[in-house]
């Protein structure tokens, strides 16, 4: 068994942007991330710090603005607003989700796409089901892609089974996965046989967000499992949605969590920041 850890693929994007960070630094230009968040959630708090170091150690800037639990509708849209019009802001990260008072309805028709470095707003939506180029993916679901372009895996004509229907995860990377000639099948918790759909295919994502729904029964010998799950379990842990150490025995190749798909999210984030930040001065 092969683990597929997501440092080294991070580590490449990093070193693949120096030169572009470097360029437009001597243009007076440092790409910035503008992080708008709604209180003090702490899994949003231990995000926004893996961003802000990242950012740093790559001599760009995170800006965060952190709105009062009970902020209102107009204020967080206005807020969103501005950040969009600010010519200094390359991209800007909502965290989410909101409070139940708020919704991001009108953020998701008005930013604009350069700036929707997550893939929140429905413009760059509208381009990952054309398969448009120009537009930015959901960092997560990108990651998976880098993960899999990093080691070489092979998706042309391969049967890959995907468990989540998430606008953030699971139907991006399908769509992303049929753009690379994949044959997918998208499954979730209410699949009927999700074993079978698991067994039957080359390559398994897993991103349901259910805390290690798949276990050694799903798999079989010569598959890569890609687990893209962020849970708690039962002792407090981190885990994936991949029972990791009953489905390693098994598969060829997988990544843990953590240390796997999530860590190189942050590094996608800055990517796409960094592209945007190019593109004014095109």
């Amino acid at each position: 068994m092969t683990e597929l850890l997501g440092k080294p693929v991070g580590d490449s994007i990093n070193e693949s942007l120096k030169g572009t960070i470097a360029d437009l630094e001597g243009k007076g230009i440092v790409p910035t991330l503008a992080v708008v968040r709604v209180g003090a959630r702490e899994d949003d708090l231990a995000y926004e710090r893996g961003i802000k170091k990242k950012f740093s150690d790559m001599n760009c800037q995170v800006t965060v603005v952190e709105l009062p639990e009970d902020v209102s509708q107009e204020d967080l849209d206005e807020t969103v607003k501005a950040l969009d019009n600010d010519s200094e802001i390359h991209g800007i990260l909502l965290f989410r989700p909101l409070p139940k008072h708020l919704t991001d309805k009108n953020i998701v028709n008005t930013i604009s796409s350069g700036k929707d470095v997550d893939c929140m707003g429905n413009a760059n939506m509208a381009k990952l089901f054309a398969g448009d180029k120009d537009g930015f993916a959901p960092c997560t679901a990108q990651a998976v892609m880098e993960m899999i372009s990093y080691y070489g895996i092979e998706t042309k004509g391969k049967k890959i089974t995907v468990i989540g229907r998430s606008l953030v995860i699971g139907k991006p990377v399908a769509l992303m996965l049929i753009g690379a000639n994949a044959t997918v099948t998208v499954c979730h918790t209410k699949t009927a046989d999700l074993k079978a759909e698991c067994q039957a295919a080359d390559i398994i994502v897993a991103a349901a967000g259910v805390a290690k729904m798949v276990t050694s029964d799903f798999v079989r010998p010569g598959q890569i499992v890609l687990d893209v799950g962020m849970n708690v379990d039962e002792e407090g842990k981190l885990c994936g949605d991949v029972d990791f150490a009953g489905v390693s025995e098994t598969v060829d190749s997988i990544t843990p969590v953590p240390r796997g798909v999530g860590s190189v999210t942050t590094s996608v984030l800055l990517k796409n920041t960094v592209t945007n930040a190019s593109r004014t001065i095109l």
